[in-house]
């Protein structure tokens, strides 16, 4: 958390009543089957005990517990720290201070501390950080890596085929800086609170609050105490209301009270179903001769068959030490229920070009996260009454960039300037309690993203023909790098990513070879160098509507691909404890926040909701 003794005597007061008994953290621990196995006694456990699913006022060991919570007021809630939402907020205060107006902006973030859950490559594309900031460099941003070299590659199982890259194609970064997102997006946090805003980490907003006209009123921060069986704790603690003029959802990539958001309203009433990929990174300390800083190396092609959307990256930095930050992108729309993405991680580690650079050198850091790949065809209605979406939220990446962190960052730019004048009006006259913004919407679609996401809007669902990622690239050499998206037709997406996968029995398991512990790893050593922790005595926060299903259906028809879609070994399928069949298991404390088991679960039955403020990983500098 930032220093307490640098907050306004309202972010006292809010201090306060968010603080809660904190319970000493247990030790990270990733369990396994066999752990499990030894210690239950029960054959059929319930799975989901998350009051989400078996509501509290049915439950007679929640009587009598006193469930009021404590409101405060603010002129702008924000819901998420990252790059939109600490953008929005700056704004917010600077346009405050330049015309000496009273904004109480208050922003929650549910991990321990800013930066403490942001992941990404990042190559960062300035321009909406010298919006904010001309004197950026002044102010010491950590932008320390220029690019200075592009290299794009075909790769086949044991060649690499170099691809030119011509000015204007996507993959040109003449002018960005390879970042550890992390950390700008804790300087950007640091900058927020200079200027007055109130920023409070380790609080999970769990709720969305509604006036009785229906607007949207804030939100409210998670219980805490509440024990794995779904009973209160002695220590049990409501969670705080945070009300506002206008409230701010940043949440990043499938955020669940957008998900909410999205049915109250129906805000994707006009727009396709959300497409996406899974990213998972790493950061290896290489062997200094092998080190080129501000070396961007993009690749696509083997490990993945034609028809499997995706691609690598490996970056070098100019921190003062030989880091490189390498990744894999796995669009989520496969189809082969036996693709396990981290897999093919690491069995792409293992390409020759790759394992040159990483020879001799050490893993130092893991994640994985989920991306936004739909584009414009898939971005929903962003304002409603009392408030609008933001950033990766709503999905804003430029898919063939690999970039969205400035396209963010200019979101929460022009919300903010767009709530502003309302939010501060003396005599505003509003439909609703909560204002509706719809300035918002159309001052984006005027705005260079929206000019960057329409030009570029057909280069990933070019990928759905028969030459699968050829057809693409030469779509692409086509249409954008000539004709700069112009052609008068967008094509459409094949649906949700959730019901692409076809049926095992119609597909070829995958036989990955066995990891070397030295270049390629297993899973559970992997998420141990992400720092993931929660309370283990807590319900766990990826829920099921059913428990029935995932052994009925996702095992029966497609041999458990929650399995090998989760990054972080969360579900598991085991022998039951008495008499013969499986049960799915659920290690939630490995859970990295990666969203990516509620996108691609085929039965949409998985609910990931907010664990206990301050749980989940703690990526340095990712």
């Amino acid at each position: 958390m930032f220093p307490a003794g640098r907050y306004t005597c309202k972010a006292h007061r809010c201090i306060r009543a968010l603080t809660t008994l904190q319970t000493d953290p247990v030790s990270p621990q990733l369990y396994t089957s066999i752990h499990r196995r030894t210690c239950s006694s029960v054959s059929k456990p319930r799975i989901t005990t998350h009051y989400t699913i078996h509501p509290r006022d049915k439950d007679a060991r929640w009587e009598g517990i006193e469930m009021e919570r404590f409101a405060d007021e603010a002129d702008v809630v924000i819901v998420g720290g990252g790059p939109a939402g600490l953008s929005a907020a700056i704004r917010l205060k600077q346009l405050a201070n330049e015309q000496e107006k009273e904004l109480r902006v208050c922003l929650v973030e549910k991990a321990p501390q800013i930066g403490a859950h942001t992941l990404s490559g990042a190559c960062l594309e300035p321009s909406a950080l010298f919006e904010l900031f001309p004197d950026w460099k002044e102010r010491g941003a950590p932008l320390n890596t220029p690019v200075t070299e592009d290299v794009f590659s075909i790769f086949t199982e044991k060649h690499r085929i170099p691809i030119p890259i011509l000015p204007g194609l996507p993959m040109q970064n003449h002018g960005n800086y390879i970042v550890r997102l992390g950390n700008l997006v804790r300087w950007l946090g640091e900058q927020a609170e200079e200027l007055g805003v109130e920023i409070y980490p380790g609080y999970a907003a769990a709720e969305v609050l509604f006036h009785e006209d229906g607007s949207v009123k804030g939100i409210a921060t998670n219980d805490v105490g509440i024990a794995k069986d779904g009973s209160p704790k002695d220590v049990f603690e409501r969670g705080m209301e945070l009300h506002a003029k206008v409230t701010l959802f940043g949440e990043g990539c499938h955020g669940h009270l957008a998900k909410q958001l999205y049915k109250q309203f129906n805000l994707r009433e006009n727009c396709e179903p959300q497409t996406y990929a899974i990213g998972l990174k790493e950061l290896w300390m290489i062997d200094e001769k092998k080190w080129r800083p501000g070396r961007a190396e993009h690749s696509v092609g083997w490990p993945l068959d034609r028809h499997t959307y995706g691609g690598s990256f490996l970056y070098h930095l100019n921190e003062g030490e030989p880091l490189v930050a390498l990744g894999f992108v796995v669009g989520l729309d496969y189809s082969n229920p036996y693709l396990s993405p981290f897999r093919e991680f690491q069995r792409w580690k293992h390409h020759p070009f790759v394992a040159s650079t990483l020879e001799g050198g050490q893993r130092i850091a893991y994640g994985a996260r989920a991306l936004n790949e739909g584009g414009i065809q898939c971005i929903p209605q962003l304002t409603f009454p009392g408030g609008l979406l933001i950033g990766c939220s709503p999905g804003f990446m430029n898919v063939p960039k690999i970039k969205g962190t400035h396209t963010a960052m200019k979101s929460g730019i022009l919300a903010a300037e767009a709530i502003f004048p309302k939010v501060t009006a003396e005599n505003l006259d509003s439909e609703t309690a909560g204002l509706h913004v719809t300035e918002y919407s159309d001052n984006l679609k005027n705005s260079s993203v929206w000019k960057e996401l329409h030009a570029v809007r057909n280069i990933r669902p070019s990928f759905h023909n028969y030459f699968g990622l050829y057809g693409g690239m030469v779509y692409t050499g086509i249409f954008y790098w000539m004709l700069r998206g112009k052609e008068p037709w967008t094509l459409k997406h094949r649906g949700m990513d959730a019901h692409q996968l076809k049926p095992a029995k119609d597909c070829k398991p995958i036989e990955y070879p066995k990891p070397d512990g030295k270049i390629s790893f297993d899973l559970l050593s992997s998420v141990a160098l992400s720092g993931t922790n929660h309370e283990g005595d807590q319900p766990p926060h990826l829920t099921l509507k059913d428990d029935s299903v995932p052994v009925e259906r996702n095992l029966a028809i497609y041999d458990g691909p929650e399995q090998r879609f989760c990054p972080a070994g969360v579900y598991e399928y085991v022998p039951v404890e008495t008499g013969d069949g499986m049960r799915l298991q659920i290690n939630a404390q490995n859970c990295v926040h990666c969203k990516t088991c509620d996108i691609k679960d085929p039965s949409q039955n998985i609910n990931w909701v907010v664990p206990e403020g301050g749980g989940g990983p703690a990526y340095n500098g990712m």
